[in-house]
């Protein structure tokens, strides 16, 4: 019986990605503790809901101790067949509903999927047409589209500017493209010709040599690409590039995505798409 190693469900009448987001960041907390994550998501009947506890009490037997589990389940039958399992439950909803009721002084409606209920809203839309252009915009393509652009990411391959474009399209329906800073581009260390016109909407990333190093060698081992040589020319060399050019830079070395994205709208002042 390992006390460090635990299972954990996420279970939802939906897609469970609230559940797992809210879940995730309390597990966070717990350095010294390893977690299976299980997702549950749809649990929308009772056959569903015992299937889950079914699962939860299997893992409970198998690892000595009971499982974690968190919900987002409205529905009062579908939860308390779940409490009924050999986990510790945490309701995410039950937890705070209540309290924001008083607070607020009027009744929950306690629909199921309300937050992913807004498809056809302007808010949507708006995040599905940021992320079409950020996947039409990546690595330099459509040059002529920078005009549309709220951001223009600029830094040496793999400092993380697609998966920071993507993230900002799809969490804040920011129109985010990105570039990237070749040997070619870096011969007189002034801004490559076709961002020059795009200079207010440009946003450095730079990324320590080591570690830019070490992802390119898990993409292509032991080539020049990756060689530390390499790495050290271009990242010093692009720095110098966006200081003389006045952009701001950022360092993503230690930098989650999340963390990445919030820095840039910090930094920028761009605002985000009401969710």
């Amino acid at each position: 019986m390992d006390s460090t190693k635990r299972t954990v469900f996420f279970i939802s009448d939906g897609t469970g990605i609230t559940a797992e987001m809210m879940g995730n960041s309390l597990l966070t907390q717990f350095d010294n503790v390893q977690f299976k994550k299980v997702l549950t998501p749809f649990v929308k009947d009772e056959a569903r809901a015992r299937a889950a506890v079914d699962e939860i009490n299997l893992a409970a037997e198998k690892d000595g101790h009971p499982p974690i589990v968190f919900s987002t389940l409205v529905n009062d039958s579908l939860e308390s067949i779940i409490k009924k399992s050999q986990g510790t439950c945490f309701n995410f909803f039950s937890i705070f509903l209540q309290p924001l009721e008083q607070a607020l002084g009027v009744s929950s409606s306690y629909s199921v999927g309300k937050y992913h209920s807004g498809s056809a809203s302007d808010s949507y839309l708006r995040r599905i047409d940021a992320i079409n252009y950020a996947l039409d915009n990546d690595d330099g393509q459509n040059i002529k589209n920078y005009e549309e652009a709220d951001i223009i990411l600029v830094g040496v391959s793999r400092s993380g500017k697609t998966p920071s474009s993507l993230y900002l399209a799809m969490q804040f329906g920011i129109k985010a493209a990105n570039y990237p800073i070749t040997e070619e581009d870096m011969e007189d260390r002034s801004l490559p010709r076709a961002l020059q016109p795009y200079k207010q909407k440009l946003f450095g990333l730079t990324i320590d040599a080591e570690r830019l190093s070490a992802i390119r060698n898990a993409r292509r081992a032991n080539s020049r690409y990756s060689s530390i040589m390499r790495c050290e020319d271009e990242v010093r060399n692009v720095e110098v590039m966006l200081r003389k050019a006045s952009v701001p830079i950022l360092d993503t070395t230690d930098a989650s995505v999340e963390e990445i994205a919030t820095q840039i709208l910090l930094k920028t002042g761009l605002k985000r798409v009401d969710l």
